[in-house]
């Protein structure tokens, strides 16, 4: 969508169009209620701001639909599109799908919740290296972790949504 599409349409159709970006009402309705914008950079700095940071709540909420990392996610709809491209980078070589099969189900015990990573432009063994260094982390830290690479993945998500 066009940033001057996005600063006209109504509401709701506004706020379709950032759910894929990540679906937290609360982001995508500030962002919707502050425009309009008059470059993709104040978006984009709106959007930083609003997200700094996701509440936990919102950050489950994100996650409850969000495929494993190294599963090729589901369904027709732009955020599984999104997915699947930011996932492209991952290697079919086995042993690291395996590894990284292990990763999230040790992560998903330990933390309760499914392991979230920034994963365009880096390779599986960086992924995989990640998710091995961050199941040592207190849950704290993986919190604010987690928030953190929410954040990045809606930014980086934004960036095709709406364009100058």
């Amino acid at each position: 969508m066009l940033l001057e599409e996005f600063n006209g349409a109504d509401r709701l159709e506004a706020i379709a169009a950032l759910r894929p970006c990540v679906d937290v009402t609360r982001w995508c309705e500030h962002l919707v209620d502050h425009r309009p914008y008059d470059s993709i950079e104040a978006l984009e700095a709106e959007a930083a701001e609003a997200a700094a940071p996701f509440t936990q709540a919102e950050v489950e909420a994100a996650l409850a639909h969000h495929p494993r990392i190294g599963e090729r996610a589901q369904g027709e709809s732009r955020e599984a599109s999104l997915s699947r491209s930011e996932q492209a980078g991952l290697a079919p070589d086995a042993s690291v799908q395996d590894a990284l099969r292990d990763g999230n189900r040790a992560y998903e015990d330990r933390f309760g919740r499914v392991f979230l990573i920034r994963a365009a432009g880096r390779t599986s063994e960086e992924i995989l290296a990640a998710l091995q260094e961050r199941l040592r982390n207190d849950d704290d830290t993986e919190e604010r972790i987690v928030a953190e690479q929410l954040r990045q993945i809606a930014l980086l998500r934004l960036k095709g949504a709406v364009v100058a």
